[in-house]
């Protein structure tokens, strides 16, 4: 009998049958067009480009231009690719562009559905980006890509680390833009400690597109992004306390592997007090519970997690004499990635490699808050609607299965339950051999490095040949994947999400064209193409009929879609296929979420060495464990991202005032009321309201009146006066700092004194935000301990962070007006000894040129002036002469250096 639910979907069709069908009348609106927008010419598309551009800007919506770009689109891929997109394609590029996650299967074409949307959305002039996981797949597909928004008349540029910056600026400027998640959140990082409006990479957030959507906002968004600046050296502390961590026992310390959680008990504290002691590393008599002793605790604690829970060829590798992550969801490696607070510098001591300096966060912001800068957000994926709770609370991000173009023929076996996991691998040794001897092509999925390098040992012995894909192989990652379909082609992969790279099976012809023109540079491309598309065809028939893709899982992943992904790989395109997943009571996932009742079972049940148990309710209790860590995992990144979202309001306020103020031309107004309020505040401080006079702290005025205005008034004398209250000195004081600074203007001339008051600005924000923000990590990582006192965590550090923010404010007023009441232009002596030092080091350089001139040189042709001269009219007293140069710009004086460094120096 049908549950009451399964009947309502049988009439009513459940919420995602009802988008899909919703979206049939636009697709045969799109069809319609087709004929119509195949007899136009190459001229005639990009023509078409102009006048949707037109009609977006003259306010027409982009719903009602969507069927003529999507068909336009269609054309121009058809023409430049040679690929026409399917209905399902349509159909998950309208979802895009409606801002939802299209969870749409491996194989069915996501690179291409990702340029309708782009596309439609990029007529309105404001840039679209598309976000995808790695740089080798944002330069593979903005070249792939681009082909076809070229040949529409649109522009394409690709975002990458290390790039210069006029490329970079260019790409940013393109109608799409192609970029990694990590490089844009660094970006956006660095344009807001930019000193100019013009140096700003990001001008707008419009409509973003993030491939593997799944990997990148949910797995990557629990590690915030940092732009970072060295500390303090302590490189013999780390490793002094590493040399302790190994002398620990099993009862100095608990594990819990749960939550990835490791504590010293009581036994443990009074060790390693006694091991420090002797070490020197704890002075005689202190204890670890002193607050002197912070500093060391902090370190021992790093100490213990690098030991216990983070794991070589596992979590990190050492390559090069360097510690490199490993990205636990795609088993990348993550150069340039480090663990904050110390724990990298713990890591580095523990595998005896240089220890790089601890840093102190300059910038930083979580891929989550990044993300919701943006007016659009849309997604793609293999694997989302497992996580669409999280999606639709963190970003409003709806889920919708797009169905495939051809109905999947992969067949799904049950879960093989093994009782150790040297019975599981034995088991499959047996099957990748029964496979590989009829042809078939195996995919083995491992979870670490460590894993795959043991069954490629294992593989090796029995004589079986195969590849082996991870973090250790990285970089021949395509070209693996690519030849994984082939007959009989036996890989093994560290996870397998977002690669980028379709397994087809019988191979990638692409791939092999390219290795034969390599190899024969002189033959003709279409005959190479031609044969072999002929050799593909007829080892793709044999491996069909040898069954298809086998993916074999050598365990569960706490997460259900990276086991959804690697199943994914095999059936693309209606493909047959076959997918197992063989497991042992000593995996991970098994030994931590309770294997303790089915060892019992399966003792119970007799069962044999090497026997497996396969059962439908063995895959549905793993289903339930797996959505367990799940929900832990969303708990805790939502926990996160509460305690961001309070810095990050914080966050938007000061990068917006860093924009405006960087927009604005003159600043002497927002100066002038910050000095104004400065004078409130210590008149207020000074000279409480509703006091006598006799209590009033006249002395202490007048000295921070000289410290922080500048300006030396008898403020004494006018408090004397009889009938002169509070609001008179307030008064007097603001007249005598705003003639003061009126008297600097005139001094250095308007335009001198406009660019100092922005610098001065810019850099005191800089400064005090980098302080602000290393107080709030101080604060959470104390704030957590409130909860003992039955204090809510979360409401203790918004209102502390609150309170910090506001005297982050106050002394960003004070900061400010006390440096420019000390600028002052340079003396006349100053100024010579200035051009002594600038004539002096000239001297040298031409000495070093004249010493490295080769004999018969030419002199330099060109009529640009040399350094030493001053543009004309230039006179050192008159800075009205001195023309009006940008900050990076020589200086008129012909020093040859920066104005900044120069004449335009601040103080």
């Amino acid at each position: 009998m049908l549950g009451l639910g399964t009947l309502a979907k049988k009439v009513f069709g459940t919420p995602n049958d009802r988008k899909i069908k919703a979206t049939r009348p636009l697709i045969d609106k799109i069809n319609a067009l087709e004929a119509e927008f195949e007899k136009l010419s190459d001229e005639d598309l990009k023509a078409k480009t102009e006048e949707l551009r037109k009609r977006a800007n003259g306010g027409e919506s982009l719903d009602d231009l969507l069927p003529e770009a999507f068909a336009n689109v269609r054309e121009g891929a058809r023409r430049a690719l040679g690929l026409r997109a399917f209905d399902v394609q349509l159909m998950g590029g309208i979802f895009l562009h409606q801002g939802n996650i299209s969870e749409m299967k491996t194989g069915e074409g996501k690179t291409l559905v990702a340029t309708l949307p782009a596309y439609l959305n990029a007529l309105t002039g404001k840039g679209v980006h598309v976000v995808t996981v790695n740089e080798y797949l944002a330069k593979r597909d903005s070249e792939w890509m681009g082909k076809v928004f070229a040949q529409l008349g649109m522009t394409t540029g690709v975002i990458y680390s290390g790039q210069p910056d006029a490329e970079k600026m260019a790409a940013y400027e393109s109608d799409i833009t192609y970029a990694t998640n990590n490089e844009l959140g660094f970006d956006y990082l660095r344009d807001n400690m930019k000193s100019e409006l013009s140096q700003v990479y990001q001008k707008q957030h419009n409509f973003a597109i993030v491939d593997e959507v799944d990997s990148i906002l949910i797995d990557e968004a629990r590690t915030p992004l940092i732009i970072s600046g060295p500390a303090q050296d302590r490189s013999e502390l780390y490793v002094s306390i590493d040399a302790v961590i190994p002398s620990l026992s099993d009862d100095h310390y608990t594990l819990d592997e749960k939550s990835r959680n490791v504590t010293f008990t009581d036994d443990g504290n009074e060790f390693l007090e006694e091991q420090l002691r002797i070490r020197g590393l704890l002075p005689e008599g202190h204890t670890l519970y002193d607050p002197e002793s912070t500093t060391v605790v902090h370190h021992v604690n790093q100490g213990l997690r690098a030991h216990k829970l983070f794991q070589k060829d596992k979590d990190y590798i050492v390559r090069d004499g360097e510690v490199v992550l490993i990205d636990e969801f795609t088993g990348r490696m993550m150069p340039g990635r480090r663990l904050s607070d110390g724990l990298h510098q713990a890591i580095e001591a523990k595998e005896n490699v240089k220890i790089q300096p601890e840093n102190v966060t300059l910038a930083s912001v979580t891929f989550q808050n990044y993300f919701r800068l943006y007016d659009k957000l849309a997604g793609m994926t293999g694997t989302a609607s497992t996580e669409a709770e999280e999606f639709a609370e963190i970003y409003g991000l709806g889920v919708v299965e797009v169905p495939t173009n051809r109905p999947i023929a992969r067949v799904d076996e049950d879960d093989q339950v093994y009782r150790t996991a040297n019975e599981k691998y034995q088991a499959m040794i047996n099957e990748i051999r029964k496979a590989h001897e009829k042809g078939q092509p195996v995919l083995v999925g491992t979870t670490s490095i460590e894993k795959s390098e043991m069954l490629s040992q294992m593989l090796g012995n029995e004589g079986i040949k195969h590849n082996v894909l991870n973090a250790r192989h990285h970089e021949q990652e395509a070209q693996i994947v690519a030849e994984a379909g082939r007959l009989g082609a036996v890989t093994i992969a560290t996870n397998m999400a977002g690669r980028g790279t379709d397994i087809q099976l019988g191979g990638n012809v692409d791939m092999r064209v390219m290795d034969s023109l390599e190899k024969n540079p002189d033959a003709d491309p279409a005959d190479l193409r031609a044969a072999e598309e002929a050799r593909h065809a007829e080892e793709k028939q044999k491996v069909i009929d040898a069954g298809g893709l086998y993916v074999m899982a050598s365990e569960r992943h706490e997460s259900r879609r990276i086991d959804n992904q690697l199943r994914g790989r095999s059936g693309r395109q209606g493909d047959p296929g076959r997918t197992v997943f063989y497991l042992s009571l000593e995996d991970d996932l098994m030994r931590i979420f309770g294997s303790d009742r089915l060892d019992k079972v399966l003792k119970t049940l007799g069962m044999q060495e090497g026997e497996a148990i396969i059962h439908p309710w063995v895959n549905k209790s793993l289903e339930r464990a797996q959505a367990k860590v799940e929900g832990r995992n969303f708990d805790m990144r939502k926990n996160i991202l509460k305690f961001d979202d309070v810095m990050n309001d914080q966050r938007k306020v000061i990068f917006s005032q860093r924009r405006e103020i960087m927009s604005t031309e003159d600043l002497s107004e927002i100066v002038g009321d910050m000095r104004h309020q400065v004078i409130d505040d210590l008149v207020d401080h000074h000279m409480p309201a509703k006091s006598y006079a006799d209590q009033w702290n006249t002395e202490g005025l007048y000295a921070e009146v000289i410290d922080k205005l500048g300006i030396d008034e008898p403020v004494m004398e006018w408090a004397a006066e009889e009938g002169v209250d509070d609001e008179d000195i307030r008064e007097r004081l603001a007249k005598a700092s705003d003639e003061m600074m009126e008297k600097k203007a005139e001094a250095f001339g308007a335009d001198t004194m406009r660019n100092i008051e922005k610098q001065v600005l810019l850099q005191t924000i800089d400064t005090k935000w980098r302080e602000h923000l290393l107080t709030l990590e101080h604060l959470r990582s104390v704030v957590g301990f409130r909860g003992y006192a039955q204090r809510d965590p979360l409401n203790e550090y918004k209102n502390e962070s609150f309170q910090l923010f506001e005297g982050m404010l106050d002394g960003l007023r004070e900061e400010v007006t006390k440096q420019l009441a000390r600028v002052r232009p340079l003396t006349e002596e100053e100024q010579q000894q200035m051009l002594q030092q600038i004539a002096a080091q000239q001297a040298a350089l031409q000495q070093q040129t004249d010493a490295a001139q080769p004999a018969g040189g030419t002199e330099p042709t060109g009529n640009a002036p040399a350094q030493g001269q001053a543009i004309a009219g230039f006179d050192e007293n008159d800075p009205s002469t001195w023309g009006n140069p940008g900050r990076n710009e020589p200086c008129p004086c012909g020093s040859g250096k920066k104005f900044k460094h120069c004449h335009g120096r601040l103080t």
